[in-house]
């Protein structure tokens, strides 16, 4: 009986300093863990193009996360990200007619990054097959939401004889009513637009300047 509760005795102390241990790894591995973008976050991360240099920077420890928010839950911006992540290989294996889709999914929702960027690759060609009949398609419901690159390259568009004479008016209306404070920005605006009014009528160009 003695030896036997001497032996407990001494495991005692190795019991405790092993959960502690234990305790301490979990500890670590959660202070470690990467928090989930919320909406917002991601959005910004997107219009800034910096969504797929953030998922690198985080070790590509959220993979399954935004999988499963762009598959199951369907949020529009984590359908823009994955697609991208599989379009460009960043941390999946590459598969563009899966991220095309998923671009797709999330243009449907009316998310203005995934309109203008399958507007700009159907106008380049890029991924998908060049059609500007689609670029335009998508670029302007982008246009409509305000979506400044998407609305320079609907107008050069245009401008480069493009579209139906139908969409200058609001194209120019959307345009002329974009606030800036970037001085070669709205030297630009300002350029694109004096070409668009060339192929407008003198009363269409009137009514379109009018205040939103």
């Amino acid at each position: 009986m003695q030896l036997l509760f001497s032996h407990s005795v001494l495991l005692l102390p190795l019991m405790t300093l092993s959960l502690l241990m234990s305790s301490n790894s979990l500890a670590e591995e959660t202070a470690a863990a990467v928090p989930l973008y919320t909406e917002t976050e991601l959005i910004s991360l997107i219009n800034k193009n910096t969504h797929l240099a953030r998922v690198k920077a985080d070790d590509c420890q959220l993979v399954q996360d935004i999988e499963a928010r762009a598959n199951k839950m369907a949020l529009p911006s984590y359908q823009f990200l994955y697609g991208d992540m599989l379009a460009y290989n960043v941390c999946v294996d590459r598969d563009v007619e899966l991220g095309v889709y998923y671009m797709q999914k999330a243009a449907e929702q009316g998310l203005a990054a995934a309109l203008e960027q399958l507007g700009r690759y159907y106008d380049i060609g890029r991924l998908v097959q060049q059609d500007k009949a689609m670029a335009i398609t998508y670029l302007r419901e982008a246009s409509s939401q305000g979506n400044l690159k998407a609305q320079f390259r609907l107008v050069k568009l245009f401008n480069q004889g493009y579209g139906s004479p139908r969409d200058f008016e609001d194209m120019y209306r959307w345009l002329f009513n974009t606030k800036v404070a970037d001085a070669n920005t709205h030297k630009k605006i300002a350029r694109l637009l004096a070409q668009l009014a060339e192929k407008m009528p003198a009363s269409v160009v009137a009514r379109a300047r009018l205040p939103m």
